[in-house]
This record gives structure tokens, C-alpha cells and sequence, in this order.
């Protein structure tokens, strides 16, 4: 009996793709703030007030390593899969490539515009509740193709640039801050990245879908 199947992959070929185009647990990505077009960074520089905590910044530079983070589940018990895309309202955790410290934040003053602090923190991944952030998104699945933003669970502020750069020892770089409310400074999409997709652990196809890094 013939069957053809032609229609059918027309309906589910759109699907499989928007499925690719899904930011997943376990990708390791880089996120650029629409506003001032830099990109969320850290690095071995504690700040000199608030917390004395890890610094995070934005840096133009699309090359640096130290603008990698690692998706996670929201604590160590409630982890996310592997290849698992993330829902629009999923909560998660994003560790420092370099550093294996965590997005953090908390109800500490910015440096620069008295916004609240935004922080790395922990040890090897692991911190506490500060470090939670809520995916908000349209529509079902993070898209890594649109904007997103960042809302941190234990203080409802809004992962953010304020616009104000830092003198030395890194001169240039923008303040990363949480705000209360949510503005053109808030929106982020994902940029570079290596996107790890379910059938990548598939043993005939184990290549995962990357850009470059």
C-alpha cells in the first residue's frame, strides 16, 4: 500500500526545526544585553564594596572565554537534563565557565548606580538560593533567537546593564546590575554558544549543534 509521506513532512519539518532553534540545559552560551551590546562576563576581580564577591560585567568583545555559562537546573537536587530545552518560566542557574561560580545577586548596592549588586558566587558550582533566575520568555521554549530576560528569583530584579562603565583594573567594562522593574536594558538574547539538543547523545549522531565559541 503506498503511503506518501510528503505531507507529513511538511507539517512536522517546521516543528524539528523551531525545536533546534531552543536554548537547552547543559549548553554552554554567551549572552549579549541588547541595549549596550555586550556581552555577560566575570572573571577573578572581586569588587572593592558591597559584597567583595566575584565581579560580573559586559565586555563588547565577542572572543573573551570569560563571557561562557554553563545552563543548570535551580539547585542541586531539582537538576535539568541534558539537552532538555528550557521553558519560558523554568527556573535556573547559570555557572561561570571559568570560574565555576554562579550568577548570583542579592540585596547589596551596585558600585556605580546604587542598583542592587550582581555577583558570582559559590564554590565548584555550588551556592545557594541567590543564584536562582527565572526565564522570561514568549512563548513555550527559550528561542535562542529572540530576547529573553533574566528574573531573579529571591529578589524579583531584572538582570540588567545600567550604562555606567568601570575605571581600572577593568577599565571599559559595563556594570552589570539587577533592576525592580523591567526595561530596554533588561532584554538579552543568546549569542555564541555550544547548544546541546537530545540527539546529541545519540551514539550514531554525537556531534552537538554549535556555534563559535
Amino acid at each position: 500500500m503506498y503511503f506518501n509521506v510528503l505531507p507529513v513532512l511538511c507539517i512536522l519539518l517546521p516543528f524539528v526545526q523551531s525545536r533546534e532553534r531552543d536554548v537547552s540545559c547543559g549548553s554552554v552560551i554567551k549572552l549579549m544585553n541588547l541595549a549596550h551590546k555586550v556581552r555577560l562576563h566575570s572573571h577573578d576581580v572581586k569588587y572593592g564594596s558591597g559584597s567583595g564577591q566575584q565581579s560580573v560585567t559586559g565586555v563588547s568583545t565577542s572572543e573573551d572565554v570569560n563571557s561562557h555559562w554553563v545552563i543548570k537546573g535551580p539547585t542541586e537536587k531539582e537538576i535539568c537534563k541534558r539537552g532538555e530545552p528550557i521553558e519560558c518560566g523554568q527556573k535556573i542557574r547559570l555557572e561561570h565557565l571559568t570560574t565555576h561560580r554562579n550568577l548570583h545577586s542579592h540585596h547589596f548596592s551596585s558600585p556605580l548606580s546604587n542598583d542592587q549588586e550582581v555577583s558570582c558566587f559559590g564554590e565548584n558550582g555550588v551556592g545557594d538560593t541567590g543564584d536562582v533566575w527565572k526565564v522570561m520568555c514568549e512563548g513555550d521554549f527559550w528561542d535562542r533567537h529572540e530576547k529573553v530576560m533574566l528574573k531573579h528569583q529571591d529578589t524579583g530584579s531584572f538582570l540588567a546593564t545600567s550604562g555606567q562603565t568601570f575605571g581600572r583594573p577593568i577599565s571599559g567594562q559595563y556594570e552589570i546590575v539587577g533592576r525592580r522593574n523591567p526595561d530596554a536594558y533588561s532584554d538579552w538574547r543568546v549569542q555564541e554558544g555550544i547548544y546541546i539538543h537530545k540527539s546529541d547523545f545519540n551514539p550514531i549522531k554525537n556531534s552537538g549543534s554549535h556555534d563559535e565559541l
